[in-house]
């Protein structure tokens, strides 16, 4: 078994813990949360990142994911991502747009409090995708491609 030495953090919210609502649709829904990566493996030659929602009701999705942030062919030297910042090549989220959007879990539907999972990959080659691909067209060019993974899972429940 191999071990894992990639490292995704965020200084604005430790793992398993509370999203503020200031990168949410309660505060600046375009205002992504700083992320930190470490143990980056050498032979990395890209990293790609993808947030998404998968308590989202199935009466609102049939598939009970919503895509928040899709980000690809990152250099393998990115160590960070700024609060607000974006990193190499915008994929579409759920909105149709190519940039982060926040949590906003409705608060009609159970469960109120929603987990956004933030999943880092490290990659051994850049992927042949244009800006906008879609998170489906993101995971499968990086089939056979993963050198390690991680993640970071915040929360979020509308006040």
């Amino acid at each position: 078994m191999v071990t894992s030495t990639l490292i995704l953090a965020s200084l604005a919210f430790t793992a398993n813990g509370p999203i503020p609502s200031k990168y949410t649709c309660d505060g600046d829904r375009s205002l992504s949360p700083a992320l930190t990566f470490a143990g980056v493996p050498a032979a990395t030659k890209s990293l790609a990142l993808i947030m998404d929602d998968p308590d989202v009701p199935k009466q609102l999705r049939p598939d009970g994911v919503f895509d928040h942030w899709t980000l690809f062919n990152i250099p393998a030297s990115t160590r960070e991502i700024p609060e607000g910042g974006s990193v190499g090549i915008a994929g579409t989220n759920g909105a149709g747009k190519n940039v982060y959007t926040g949590p906003c879990p409705p608060p009609q539907y159970e469960p109120s409090e929603h987990r956004y999972v933030f999943a880092l990959y490290a990659l051994d080659r850049m992927l042949a995708l244009e800006a906008g691909a879609t998170k489906l067209e993101v995971k499968a060019a990086m089939q056979g491609h993963i050198l390690d993974q991680t993640q970071l899972i915040g929360k979020y429940k509308r006040k």
